[in-house]
């Protein structure tokens, strides 16, 4: 997740960041949008029928409602189905990247993208959390990604480093040996 420049979607982030923090939902809104880029970006379908101009951006609203449902809060809700409706779905990983990055660094933070092949426990995180700390000497904003393609283990990006943990890389690595 890099900065960016462009003014509109620094606008957006920013526009998204203060609902969210007047709402007193930063942290739920910026995970819950962190968690839905992640699903749009792995989905053609999704990317597709979200960003298609031709489908009202009522029905394009309506599907971001009907997906997120009574999982996410209803700023998060609200907020999605604004960037939708404005047109601006091909931005939205864009968005909310710079959003957790906005509220990263409102809370001092380094983001840390983790992929996993699974769903880590809160204690697991908390390790992990610790351990990254450790390695880079910052302090992390945890966004895990789970990626059945890392296998086992897990991949680390905090800005410019990467930490590969992975069992995907380890057989990789043996590969390269033979």
């Amino acid at each position: 997740m890099s900065a960016t420049t462009d003014p509109r979607i620094d606008g957006y982030a920013r526009a998204l960041f203060e609902v969210a923090r007047a709402d007193g939902t930063l942290d739920e809104v910026e995970d819950e949008l962190f968690r839905f880029a992640r699903s749009y970006e792995s989905s053609e379908a999704l990317r597709t029928t979200l960003s298609d101009e031709d489908i009202p951006a009522a029905k394009r609203q309506a599907i971001v409602e009907d997906l997120l449902g009574e999982t996410a809060t209803p700023t998060t809700v609200q907020l999605l189905s604004m960037v939708i409706g404005s047109g601006r779905a091909s931005d939205l990983v864009a968005i909310a990247d710079a959003l957790v990055q906005r509220a990263s660094a409102a809370k001092q933070l380094e983001v840390a993208q983790v992929r996993s092949a699974v769903e880590l426990t809160p204690d697991q995180q908390d390790r992990l959390r610790a351990a990254i700390a450790n390695a880079t000497g910052k302090q992390v904003n945890l966004k895990i990604v789970v990626d059945p393609s890392v296998l086992g283990g897990l991949v680390a990006t905090v800005g410019d480093i990467v930490i590969d943990g992975s069992v995907r890389a380890t057989v990789e690595q043996l590969k390269a040996r033979l």
